[in-house]
């Protein structure tokens, strides 16, 4: 079975929501706020609301229903996501909990909060910059260091710590940084 998702931000879809409904039902609320604070096992700096891995959160009857996507499909970190969605929300006093995980739409880093693009900044990892391309992807022409904002820098692996990553190296302070990729 497929399972389409609306294609807006989980930002977007949640002031939609707002605006049509006046405000979340409290079990909503609740697991919206449970499910948001979940950190990203790979970059703890982030929540999986940051990141735009969480989709959706919605109540039906006594059953929580999250929705997930990750940010590359076979994700290793997808796992451990869902156990601490389950976690969190049951922490939260909601027992019944199920988590969907969806590819389509693709995750974006469109997705990313600009909160979430300032926390990686500070953690070490340079933030994508600007939006998905629309047909032909563009060359950049360098990333900025993260540590001293330098634009000399250089690619070492288009894979760093992990797959959604690059690995780069900055040539004015000669230290090496990840670079989370646009997507």
């Amino acid at each position: 079975m497929v399972t389409q998702i609306d294609p807006r931000s989980p930002r977007e879809r949640s002031a939609s929501k707002r605006r049509a409904h006046g405000r979340r039902p409290d079990a909503t609320a609740r697991a919206w706020a449970a499910a948001s604070a979940v950190c990203d096992p790979e970059i703890p700096v982030l929540t999986i609301a940051d990141l735009g891995v969480l989709r959706d959160v919605r109540t039906d009857g006594g059953r929580v229903i999250v929705t997930i996507t990750p940010t590359y499909s076979g994700c290793p970190a997808m796992d451990a996501i869902r156990d601490d969605v389950v976690l969190a929300l049951t922490a939260a006093g909601l027992a019944d909990v199920e988590v969907r995980t969806v590819l389509a739409p693709a995750w974006t880093t469109d997705w990313m909060s600009d909160a979430g693009k300032r926390k990686l900044e500070a953690f070490g990892i340079a933030p994508p910059t600007g939006r998905r391309p629309a047909g032909a992807v563009p060359v950049a022409i360098g990333v900025r260091c993260p540590n001293c904002g330098s634009l000399r820098t250089r690619e070492l692996s288009h894979f760093g710590s992990t797959s959604c990553k690059a690995l780069y190296e900055c040539r004015a302070c000669l230290e090496p940084f990840d670079h989370f990729k646009v997507h």
